[in-house]
């Protein structure tokens, strides 16, 4: 999971918990790793995380998944996912055929790569938010949805969906039966 600047709590906490469990009450479990462009990196409403990584050391080869979380653009957000480096990452997972997840403004990194060109996704919507036609722009099919997945490419409106984003890429790298479990587990 990237951090960058910025990043909503919530939108990266669920991916914690949601691997978290099934390394613990799960058929099969799944190691999430952090990275950031700086350590350590703050959140937009002051969580400081150190990331297991810098993005300098990731190696898509070594890692199974990409999970984005949005952010607020005035805590630096858009500045980070933005540099080429973060952009070039969200290319070489998706190139590898692995799956891209993003919440929230998330998806407009994915979009600002290249990625979502002519591909199904949506974003933030929230009253006269910019953000869905920032994402048209970059020439995705904007969907007024919660939620799309389109070939790998996982895309959500905002943090109410993101718990089925963080369940969705469980299930790409696990099982539905997996899920089901941690979902018992979890209390749903």
């Amino acid at each position: 999971m990237f951090l960058a600047r910025g990043f909503e709590e919530y939108e990266a906490s669920v991916f914690t918990d949601v691997m978290g469990w099934s390394r613990t009450d799960g058929m099969e479990g799944v190691d999430l790793m952090t990275a950031a462009l700086d350590s350590p990196v703050r959140g937009a409403w002051n969580l400081t995380v150190i990331p297991q990584y810098l993005l300098e050391e990731i190696r898509p080869d070594n890692f199974d998944a990409l999970a984005l979380p949005g952010g607020l653009e005035d805590k630096g957000y858009y500045e980070d996912v933005y540099r080429d480096e973060v952009l070039d990452l969200i290319r070489a997972f998706h190139g590898s055929g692995k799956p891209v997840a993003s919440v929230c403004v998330g998806a407009l990194a994915l979009g600002r790569s290249g990625i979502l060109e002519g591909r199904r996704a949506t974003t933030y919507h929230g009253a006269d938010s910019p953000r869905r036609d920032q994402l048209a722009d970059f020439g995705a099919r904007v969907k007024d949805v919660p939620f799309v997945v389109d070939d790998g490419l996982i895309t959500c409106h905002g943090p109410a969906a993101a718990l089925d984003v963080a369940f969705t890429v469980l299930e790409m790298l696990t099982s539905r039966e997996n899920v089901d479990t941690v979902k018992k587990a979890m209390g749903f």
